[in-house]
Formats: C-alpha cells, sequence, structure tokens
C-alpha cells in the first residue's frame, strides 16, 4: 500500500518536475531569441510613398494575363499595399486626406481580388477604376502637399 502511494507521489512529482522545465525552456528561447521587425519599403514621407505606390500599381494592373511574372508582380503588389495601409492608416493627419481616402479605396479593391481570385486577371472594368482612382489621389497628394 505504501509503496503504491510512493509510487504515485513519485509519478505526480516528476510530472510537475518536467513541466515546470519544458515551461522554463519554452520562456527563455521566446526571450533569448531575436524578433525582428517587418521591413518597410515606405520612407514616412506620405507624398512620395503616396506617388511610388501609385506608380508601381499602375504598372501591375497594365500587366497582362499572359505574362509570366503575373504572379511575382502579384505578391508585390500585396506587399506594397499591406506596407502603404500599414504605415499610414493609423495616423491622425493622413487618414483624414481625401488622397488618402481614395487611395485606401482603390488599394482593398485591387488587395481584394487578389486574395479572392488569385489565379484570374484583374477585369477590364476594374482596371479601369484602378486607374482613374489611383491617378486621383495622385493628383489630390500633389495638390494636398
Amino acid at each position: 500500500m505504501q509503496i503504491k502511494r510512493l509510487n504515485y507521489s513519485l509519478d505526480k512529482f516528476v510530472i510537475k518536475a518536467l513541466s515546470i522545465f519544458v515551461s522554463t525552456v519554452i520562456c527563455s528561447a521566446l526571450i533569448i531569441s531575436p524578433s525582428y521587425a517587418a521591413q518597410s519599403n515606405m520612407s514616412g514621407d506620405y507624398t512620395k510613398d503616396t506617388i511610388t505606390v501609385v506608380k508601381a500599381l499602375k504598372e501591375a494592373v497594365e500587366i497582362t494575363k499572359d505574362s509570366p511574372d503575373k504572379d511575382k508582380v502579384r505578391e508585390e503588389s500585396l506587399s506594397l499595399i499591406t506596407d502603404y495601409i500599414s504605415r499610414y492608416r493609423n495616423r491622425g493627419l493622413v487618414n483624414k486626406t481625401q488622397s488618402f481616402t481614395t487611395m485606401q479605396t482603390a488599394l482593398n479593391a485591387m488587395a481584394g481580388h487578389y486574395k479572392n481570385f488569385a489565379t484570374r486577371p484583374l477585369p477590364e472594368k476594374l482596371k479601369e477604376r484602378l486607374n482613374k482612382e489611383l491617378s486621383l489621389a495622385e493628383k489630390m497628394v500633389l495638390r494636398e502637399s
């Protein structure tokens, strides 16, 4: 009877010790391991970044469905859109401007198509809309600066 109790107590002790050891190792690994901040393509100059993004995305809109680089262009465009929105969405002086809201509308439309219809090219109506909104945002940002 006492042997069973001793084995049971020993098993509980080993399990607790093992769980503490594993927890300590995991916490140490998280603390010691280096963290890397995501690299952004944005310079921080809203006007310059907006014009750069507009030019890059206008080129992406013109990519044909037969182009061998279409997947690479799609990925680069999504990355650029994410960087731009992440950089400027929470900036009070920027996110209330007409140029930003127009850009955000165009970027949401483009990113939405790329994410939902990854294998399909941009439809002509969407291309026309994107070109119009991107051009308008470019004009507005130049006027606002």
